[in-house]
């Protein structure tokens, strides 16, 4: 089997960025890796994300996301994280399942045992190895983001136009399971350059890498 390690972070945290670093660093030692994301990651996925992140989709209720969400993700697992597992690759994951509990359990404040059976049919019961949490607060993040989005860097989705109170819970509720699941999370000060965060990363996945 290979190696899962997922990044997670409110908007704005950095974690694409870091997520590709880490990609490159791999590769360059020779090691398979594989990079993907979500919502996304195939070609259906792909869909499913144009019609969650559509600005125009406001009716859309949060029990219509977690199911799309999840949707994508069964898809996801099943067509291209778990063949590249089996055949020994490190699956880097820009957004994971913890992305549902945060946004749709601690966010919109859907029940989070529901949540949980949803997504663990949608993924078959597959954990990270490693979930890496860029944290940052939710107005500096967004700030960094609509920044970004100026420059022509990134987009601006219907996620990121919900209230600032919502992007606190989800900072909460991310705050939250990796202070009760230490072992797997890797928590880091975002706010911190982009080449420490990446030197800490780094160094984690060593670690693993010489447990495989």
């Amino acid at each position: 089997m290979g190696l899962f390690i997922t990044f997670e972070g409110p908007e704005g945290s950095g974690k694409t960025v870091q997520a590709r670093l880490l990609a490159d660093w791999l590769q360059a030692q020779g090691r398979p890796v594989l990079l993907t994301r979500e919502p996304g990651g195939t070609s259906i996925g792909d869909q499913i994300r144009a019609v969650l992140h559509d600005v125009a989709n406001t009716a859309m209720l949060p029990s219509t996301e977690i199911l799309l969400y999840s949707a994508s993700r069964a898809q996801h697992v099943g067509e291209v994280i778990r063949p590249a597992l089996a055949r020994g690759e490190i699956v880097l994951c820009d957004r994971y399942a913890d992305s549902t509990l945060a946004y749709q359990g601690y966010g919109h404040g859907l029940d989070l045992g529901v949540l949980r059976a949803i997504t663990a049919f949608a993924t078959g019961g597959l954990l990270p190895d490693l979930t890496i949490y860029l944290d940052i607060a939710a107005e500096e993040g967004l700030r960094r983001k609509y920044k970004a989005f100026q420059a022509g860097e990134t987009e601006w989705n219907r996620m990121d136009r919900q209230a600032i109170d919502f992007h606190r819970r989800v900072r909460k509720g991310y705050r939250a399971m990796a202070a009760a699941e230490p072992g797997r999370w890797l928590v880091l000060d975002a706010r911190r350059s982009i080449e420490a965060i990446q030197e800490d990363i780094r160094a984690r996945v060593r670690g693993l890498l010489e447990n495989v």
